[in-house]
């Protein structure tokens, strides 16, 4: 019976040992548990991107790098299209019709914006003498103005009133899309605070002129 008794105490004692050990064991592998990252649900936890950080489309985006188009959708249309040199001359012709305000405090509005190239294709004399026009110059960039924020789905067929009050329309597919089928888009789809711009290759006419 003594002998029994000693292999009791014996088997308890070593129980006891034991589990300490064990429990000390699942501690270090308990504390990784509730450490590791939880299972991806699939969604990405980073802030989503601003409007600015969408990348335009055309051949001559060049001077809308991801900062100056973060800069740009936070700026309203006139003060956005003057930070691209190749659109001085669209910026001079805004200023001197008296547009700028307009546009700037207009909403949800697309800005069609000629390159200095364009003009260069209307002659010299023929751009110095509208920049003096005051009323010819404002009804023929008030032509490259729509009242609404026009998205790239819209411009395959697109058929839009300006705010000189004549239509006109975008064709294409693609990346490759037209207005009144003559001005190519070079740049589309470059968000600012109150609309978009589409740099065009060429000057639009109203068609009463």
């Amino acid at each position: 019976m003594k002998i029994t008794h000693h292999r009791t105490i014996a088997v308890a004692a070593a129980a006891a040992l034991a589990l300490p050990l064990s429990l000390g064991a699942l501690v270090p592998q308990a504390l990784a548990d509730t450490s590791s990252p939880s299972p991806s649900t699939g969604k990405s936890s980073s802030p989503s991107a601003s409007p600015g950080a969408t990348k335009p489309f055309g051949p001559d985006c060049s001077a809308f790098s991801k900062s100056t188009r973060d800069a740009v959708a936070k700026e309203p249309l006139a003060t956005a299209a003057a930070r691209d040199p190749n659109l001085s001359t669209l910026v001079s012709a805004v200023k001197a019709a008296g547009l700028t305000d307009t546009l700037n405090k207009a909403k949800d509005t697309t800005l069609f914006a000629p390159t200095n190239a364009a003009f260069d294709k209307m002659g010299k004399a023929k751009v110095d003498a509208l920049l003096k026009n005051k009323a010819e110059l404002k009804k023929l960039l008030t032509y490259h103005v729509v009242g609404e924020k026009i998205s790239p789905d819209q411009l395959p067929h697109g058929d839009f009133t300006t705010m000189e009050g004549g239509k006109l329309t975008t064709t294409g597919s693609g990346t490759s899309f037209k207005v009144n089928k003559t001005a190519a888009i070079t740049c589309g789809d470059i968000t600012t605070a109150n609309g978009k711009v589409y740099v065009i290759d060429g000057v639009l006419t109203p068609p009463s002129s």
